[in-house]
């Protein structure tokens, strides 16, 4: 009985003493962990603020994708002052910066650690028409409504200064649209599509009544109506009607009339003579 006690008894300490040098162990490896990723933490630290990692010039900032705006036009938009370190710059704000301004519809920013540059990947925003506010201003539409603007293909409002200032030699559209309220605006896509695509060039769109869409096209001023899934067809018979100059001035016509595509008519300037084609 006494022999088994004492056996147990160094058993007992043995084990004590291999769990005392493991907990020293573990704790000596945490200590070492903790001096490791200090000392890494460090180095990043120290890495990071080397005078090689810092963009010192603009021509360190790369722009790609840009088809309207020069490369200098669009790192004017970030404000920098130089020199930057390289880390400091977060991609995900410069993105969102250039986002915040009207030509910069999309906008993709990346850090280059050898050698130290940005790369910015840019989707501009293409105008395609001129925005002229209405000849009788509605108090109830918004501000912008009443300034001379640009609009791209999605109907975007841009000031046109946020282009010209940019780029002062960049050529504005051809293509003038008044008054374009927001009852027009969620067709605008769709509508600028049609009249781009015309055969017959369009010159003008006049959005003031809701009841009459009028464009000013090579063949005169030509009312379509209220706006409608018509209005492509529309187009199209206006096509038909190309041969129109053979037969009749400009100086004769106020306007064609296509409301009812069906039977289109021509309102003459003289007399209210009005004369009308079907199935041109």
């Amino acid at each position: 009985m006494t022999s088994f006690a004492s056996v147990s008894q160094a058993e007992l300490t043995s084990r004590r003493q291999k769990l005392r040098r493991q907990r020293q162990i573990k704790s000596f490896q945490a200590v070492w962990r903790s001096l490791a990723l200090t000392g890494l933490a460090g180095s990043v630290v120290w890495v990071t603020t080397l005078p090689g990692w810092v963009i010192r010039k603009p021509e360190q900032i790369a722009i790609e994708g840009n088809k309207f705006l020069g490369a200098s036009a669009i790192r004017s938009m970030l404000t920098l002052s130089y020199p930057q370190s390289l880390w400091r710059m977060q991609p995900q704000e410069i993105a969102e910066l250039l986002e915040s301004q009207a030509p910069i519809a999309h906008a993709t920013v990346t850090r280059q650690l050898v050698p130290p540059s940005l790369t910015i990947q840019v989707k501009e925003r293409q105008p395609v028409a001129i925005a002229q506010p209405q000849s009788m201003p509605n108090p109830k539409t918004s501000s912008r409504s009443s300034q001379v603007g640009l609009l791209d293909r999605q109907g975007v409002w841009m000031p046109i200064h946020s282009y010209t200032a940019l780029n002062s030699s960049m050529a504005l559209p051809k293509l003038k649209v008044i008054g374009l309220s927001e009852l027009y605006r969620p067709y605008w896509p769709e509508l600028y599509q049609a009249v781009s695509h015309s055969p017959i060039k369009v010159l003008e769109i006049d959005c003031q009544d809701p009841a009459n869409l009028i464009l000013k096209t090579e063949l005169g001023k030509v009312h379509f109506g209220a706006y409608s899934s018509r209005f492509a067809y529309q187009l199209t018979v206006l096509d038909r009607m190309r041969e129109l100059p053979t037969h009749l001035k400009a100086s004769q016509i106020a306007y064609i009339d296509l409301k009812n595509p069906e039977f289109p008519s021509i309102q003459m300037t003289k007399a209210n003579d009005t004369v009308e084609r079907r199935n041109p």
